[in-house]
């Protein structure tokens, strides 16, 4: 019964204890996660060129849509089953795991066969021109079976963090991560195969965090494993998956949407180079991001816990502790973004027109950082507590509702003013960043009730 005293102490052990228990390795799985996106751009721009960033870069909303896959399936299964090991119910757990296994399967022969036919059109739909497309269709021919790979550990990793072990999660994701960065300079350098060496790269390295994903359930010794009573398709289970895994789903795809649109102007206003700014900007963006992302990943099995186990007091405190942490990371993060820009650019390229558009870049879309932890904090609380149309919401605010909206609007303002469009783009990404943790709080506050039962509790 080894397991179920692993997850006992969810319930029992000091929260602050408890969060960085939980979240150190998952805040260490996305910083070397991150490595895999950072490492091909840094050894892209080095070793191809501006062009290829750019190519890079019209990768990108592809690379959302296949996380959006990722996240319905891994961020739903890793909550729920959180929820139900709070109600001690293991038979449910295996079920979770099985299911959304076969889920991960079914949705990713779908991706990858709908991408390879219709490839060149959706390069072309995401911003791709005569100058990039080859490079972007290259990038991605290789790395997308790579990608599948990807999703299954997602989803396999958040469930052995859920089930709790997360330095194992950990393990898996750095493991990968690493390997990626050994054979990227391999690759694009000494085998001199340009771009499709970062895509080898890649793609070899998410197969290889796949497997041993794989192998963690089967083992005997895992007190949650395949089971044969696991592989029966259950709706309710696929169902509950779905809903909470709705939110960051969403999310992922508004954002392949809206990037796919934020480039088009991008080159309306810029050219090439914007869209390779802009992806520079990204890569760096999200180190904070996944950081942010990281620690609330680490209070997700502490509040479905406790949320399935009826302890709203500790529900209150791993939110504001969370809180308190994420916001710090964002501050941190928008003080470098403003304050040195330059030298995060410097590592990506070394091309003086494209490093202006991405410090003027770096600098609007980083200064608000605090307030994108307050908007991710806050998704993710829902999320974890079941309240999956209050999640979808807050993450789907900033992107689909306020940016893409303002990514037009704003331009012609600027213009109007005699100014530059492309700094009203810039522009357009921080009001966005205001207006949806605005919409954040409004959410928070109409589901003060929950804390008002932690208050209760107190008294």
């Amino acid at each position: 019964m080894e397991q179920i005293d692993k997850t006992k102490e969810l319930e029992t052990k000091d929260i602050r204890q408890l969060l960085w228990k939980y979240a150190l390795p998952a805040v260490i799985s996305q910083i070397i996660a991150s490595l895999y996106n950072i490492a091909d751009r840094i050894f892209i721009g080095q070793g191809v060129g501006p062009l290829a960033i750019a190519g890079l870069a019209i990768t990108m909303p592809i690379m959302n849509l296949i996380h959006a896959f990722g996240s319905l399936v891994g961020v739903g299964s890793s909550a729920r089953m959180s929820i139900v090991l709070g109600k001690k119910d293991i038979n449910w757990a295996e079920k979770i795991l099985g299911n959304s296994t076969i889920f991960t399967f079914v949705l990713g022969a779908l991706f990858l066969s709908f991408s390879y036919i219709f490839m060149n059109d959706i390069l072309m739909l995401f911003g791709a021109t005569d100058d990039t497309v080859s490079y972007a269709k290259e990038y991605m021919y290789i790395v997308l079976p790579g990608m599948f790979c990807t999703t299954l550990t997602f989803n396999l990793t958040g469930l052995i963090r859920a089930s709790g072990y997360p330095i194992k999660s950990m393990l898996i994701l750095a493991g990968g991560a690493v390997l990626n960065v050994i054979l990227d300079p391999i690759f694009i350098f000494g085998l001199k195969w340009g771009i499709a060496g970062a895509a080898w790269a890649t793609t070899i390295s998410m197969a290889t965090t796949g497997i041993i994903s794989v192998i963690h359930f089967v083992k005997p010794s895992s007190f949650i494993r395949y089971k044969l009573h696991c592989w029966t398709v259950k709706g309710y289970i696929i169902r509950n998956i779905t809903m909470i895994g709705m939110s960051p789903f969403l999310m992922n795809i508004a954002a392949a949407g809206v990037v796919a649109l934020l480039n088009a102007q991008l080159l309306r206003y810029g050219g090439d180079y914007a869209v390779g700014a802009y992806g520079i900007v990204n890569t760096f963006a999200m180190l904070t991001v996944l950081l942010i992302l990281g620690v609330c990943q680490g209070m997700q099995p502490i509040a479905g816990y406790n949320y399935g186990a009826g302890h709203p007091d500790r529900l209150k405190a791993v939110y504001v502790l969370t809180m308190k942490v994420c916001v710090l990371v964002g501050i941190v993060g928008s003080v470098l973004g403003v304050a040195i820009p330059r030298y995060l650019v410097r590592a990506f390229t070394d091309d003086a027109e494209l490093m202006e558009i991405a410090i003027t870049a770096t600098r609007y879309i980083m200064v608000m950082f605090p307030l994108i932890a307050f908007t991710i904090v806050n998704s993710n609380f829902f999320q974890s507590i079941d309240k999956p149309w209050i999640a979808i919401i807050t993450s789907l605010s900033r992107q689909l509702i306020f940016l893409l909206p303002m990514c037009y609007i704003v331009p012609l303002i600027f213009e109007s003013m005699g100014g530059d469009g492309l700094h009203g783009i810039w522009a357009s990404c921080t009001i966005s960043d205001v207006m949806g943790a605005a919409l954040a709080a409004v959410f928070l506050y109409s589901q003060r009730k929950i804390f008002r039962k932690a208050m209760d509790n107190e008294q």
